[in-house]
C-alpha cells in the first residue's frame, strides 16, 4: 500500500518541501497547519483566538476534501509558542470536536514557522463518525 499525497484545492499550500496531508489505508495524516489565509497563504494578524479558529477551518477544509469531519480526528497535537495562552486557545479548540474527542498533546514551542502563535496536525481514520 502506498501513501497518497493530499493537496486540497482551497486550503493553504505546504510551506516547505512536505504533503499538507497523506492517507495510507484508512488513516489521513494531516500535516500540522498554522493560521495561513488559504486565498493569500499569508499568515493573519491577530490573538491566539482567531489565530486558532484559522488553523482549525484550514484542517477543516483538509478533512472536508476527503470526506471527512472533526468526528473522523482520533488524534491530535497542538504547537503553541505561549501556553498562557492555552486557555483561549482551548475555548476555540472546544467549539470543532464533540465527544468523544480525539486524543490531544499540546506543547510549547520556541517559535513557529512564519511567526504563528499555534499550529495544530491531526490524524483522523475513515471511519463513520
Amino acid at each position: 500500500m502506498r501513501p497518497q499525497a493530499i493537496s486540497p484545492p482551497g486550503a493553504p499550500k505546504a510551506v516547505g518541501p512536505y504533503s499538507v496531508a497523506v492517507r495510507i489505508g484508512d488513516f489521513l495524516f494531516a500535516s500540522g497547519q498554522i493560521p495561513l489565509d488559504p486565498v493569500s497563504n499569508a499568515l493573519i494578524s491577530g490573538e491566539i483566538e482567531p489565530q486558532t479558529e484559522r488553523v482549525l477551518d484550514n484542517i477543516k477544509l483538509v478533512l472536508a476534501d476527503q470526506g471527512l469531519t472533526f468526528g473522523n480526528v482520533v488524534k491530535t497535537t497542538v504547537f503553541m509558542t505561549n501556553l498562557g495562552e492555552f486557555a483561549q486557545m482551548n475555548g476555540v479548540y472546544a467549539r470543532y470536536f464533540t465527544e468523544p474527542f480525539p486524543a490531544r498533546s499540546t506543547i510549547q514551542v520556541a517559535a513557529l514557522p512564519k511567526g504563528a502563535a499555534v499550529e495544530i496536525e491531526i490524524v483522523a481514520h475513515f471511519s463513520t463518525p
